[in-house]
């Protein structure tokens, strides 16, 4: 992968101290170490953004199929898994 881009950024010179200091203890450079962390933070961002899209996905889902009338109450779940909690209680 080339390196052609120039990344500037200002930080607080004591976290820069203490960033390169933790770097050369780590035997890497400060580049690298940089890269490292923008790679994890962009997976970290895209896996999110999937998960988000999967859980709103699922979300309309349920919505249309209560729309569709395929739902049930709170009240009906509630009973059916007291009756089902009742029952595996009281098998020997």
């Amino acid at each position: 992968m080339s390196k052609e881009a120039v990344f500037t950024m200002k930080l607080e010179p004591e976290l820069r101290d203490q960033f390169m200091a933790e770097a050369e203890a780590s035997h890497r450079p400060a580049s690298q170490v940089l890269r490292e962390l923008m790679r994890e933070f962009v997976e970290k961002q895209r896996q999110t953004r999937e998960y988000d899209d999967f859980l709103a996905s699922k979300v309309e889902a349920g919505r249309a199929s209560m729309r569709a009338g395929f739902g049930r109450s709170n009240d009906e779940v509630e009973a059916k898994f007291a009756a089902r909690r009742a029952g595996a209680t009281s098998a020997p």
